[in-house]
């Protein structure tokens, strides 16, 4: 199987560089504008949370992107993280084709 080698940039920084700050906006901004606390936004920020199907959603409507933008984001870390830790990678490592 072929991983990527360096790590996809993280939803907290995608949030944080790509859109908070060129933007102009606080986290503070950010929760309310989503209807959710600010330490759920300073979670997704900082990489204690997760971008869920609700939480993409909430960010394609006051982004203004699309949902696949932040599940693929989410995605793309989720993949990096199992393949390149090596406790999980040893264990997907075991799988086998089924025979047919």
């Amino acid at each position: 199987m072929s991983m990527m080698k360096r790590q996809p940039v993280s939803a907290g920084e995608m949030i944080t560089e790509e859109f908070l700050v060129p933007m102009g906006l606080t986290q503070v901004k950010l929760a309310e504008a989503m209807g959710v606390s600010r330490k759920t936004v300073n979670e997704l920020c900082t990489n204690r949370r997760t971008i869920t199907a609700d939480t993409a959603l909430m960010l394609a409507t006051v982004i203004a992107n699309t949902v696949d933008f932040w599940l693929n984001l989410q995605q793309r870390n989720e993949l990096w993280k199992a393949w390149n830790t090596p406790k999980r990678r040893a264990r997907i490592e075991k799988a086998k084709p089924i025979a047919a």
